[in-house]
């Protein structure tokens, strides 16, 4: 209950707060190919229960039909503003909305795609027990994926063999101990080393 209260606190005074900004990035998102500002995806949440995840789009329209569902960094389907969404990561923002709506919490695993969540085992689907959030330990530890998956041939096999892994077992381990005090140092930790533009 103590969590859920502290989502729908924070959330919803990060949403007042930052509503000129999401104008003024809707506005540049918009001018820059006229596309969608928000983009839209499907990521398995609690108990195994699909939704539709909010971010600001960063790529050309209809990106995610075309070219790799990895995205490695300096990918050719970023636009100039989604360069800078990403790096600062202001991009994930609008998933305040989610928090809202109690399919996200700020802090929880990240939500993945159904083709990759078809793949866990019966050990790691025991993460899907977990609302998934905003930010977690193994984002943290992974900020600069995009780099990481750029160094590598086969970007998907690494994700799947090795990154996505790990990130299930801190998630696990993370879920094993966690509390609100847990919780609120890992949003400080993640606003200490959230990039600059």
């Amino acid at each position: 209950m103590l969590k859920r209260l502290a989502d729908l606190v924070f959330a919803s005074v990060g949403l007042v707060v930052l509503l000129p900004v999401f104008a003024v990035i809707a506005a540049w998102i918009r001018l820059e190919d006229r596309g969608p500002v928000l983009f839209r995806q499907q990521r398995i949440g609690w108990k195994g229960k699909p939704f539709q995840i909010l971010k600001f789009r960063t790529m050309v329209a209809g990106a995610d039909q075309v070219g790799p569902a990895l995205t490695a960094a300096r990918d050719a389907r970023i636009t100039r503003a989604g360069k800078w969404l990403r790096k600062t990561k202001i991009d994930e923002l609008p998933q305040l909305v989610n928090v809202l709506r109690g399919e996200m919490s700020l802090v929880g695993p990240r939500p993945e795609v159904p083709r990759y969540v078809d793949r866990y085992t019966p050990e790691q689907r025991k993460v899907l027990e977990l609302k998934p959030g905003i930010t977690d330990p193994a984002s943290i530890k992974y900020r600069k994926e995009e780099e990481l998956l750029s160094a590598v041939a086969d970007s998907e096999r690494f994700y799947i063999d090795k990154l996505l892994k790990d990130k299930i077992r801190i998630n696990l381990d993370y879920a094993s101990q966690a509390s609100f005090l847990t919780d609120l140092r890992t949003i400080l930790q993640t606003l200490r080393i959230w990039p600059s533009p």
